[in-house]
């Protein structure tokens, strides 16, 4: 099955796309999207969208998995990332693919074991659950690659903790 990861962002968009078979994982391709401050709300939300379906229609996942908001206190922040997670969330539906959300806490406690877990952790564990010689940068590479593996687990294990 591939699965299609999003880490949305109006800066930046982390997107991953995984393979799963079994437990066993293999990264297709990973990367972001970046908007510059110096555009509008409106084109930047448009380039994300172009962008997430330029992966979606070369690499055809069966299912997109999005990190849902967590709180922040920053309501700009919150409100912009809302933004970018519609339309991820848009650019799926409109390519007929089911979208599940995950919190932070479900994608830490998939590929890490511990809910609470560090980045570093996570960040760990997504290089060497993927086999990869190193941690994909920016960050947001990292997070949307944990969202996939997350979605992987969840939807083959029920939400039973990595063996």
């Amino acid at each position: 099955m591939i699965i299609l990861g999003i880490d949305p962002g109006t800066a930046i968009t982390g997107f991953g796309v995984v393979e799963s078979v079994g437990n066993k994982y293999k990264p297709i391709n990973y990367g972001c999207l970046r908007t510059g401050p110096e555009l509008s709300l409106d084109l930047r939300l448009k380039l994300l969208y172009q962008g997430i379906m330029e992966v979606i229609v070369k690499y055809r996942p069966v299912q997109v998995a999005v990190e849902e908001l967590f709180f922040n206190k920053n309501a700009r922040t919150a409100l912009a990332v809302g933004h970018a997670r519609g339309i991820a969330m848009l650019a799926a539906a409109n390519s007929g693919i089911e979208v599940s959300e995950y919190t932070p806490l479900q994608v830490k406690q998939s590929v890490t074991g511990y809910g609470k877990a560090e980045k570093k952790q996570v960040q760990f564990m997504v290089k060497t659950l993927l086999s990869l010689n190193e941690i994909p940068r920016p960050d947001d590479v990292a997070d949307a690659l944990a969202v996939a593996i997350c979605h992987a687990h969840w939807s083959s294990n029920r939400g039973g903790l990595l063996r």
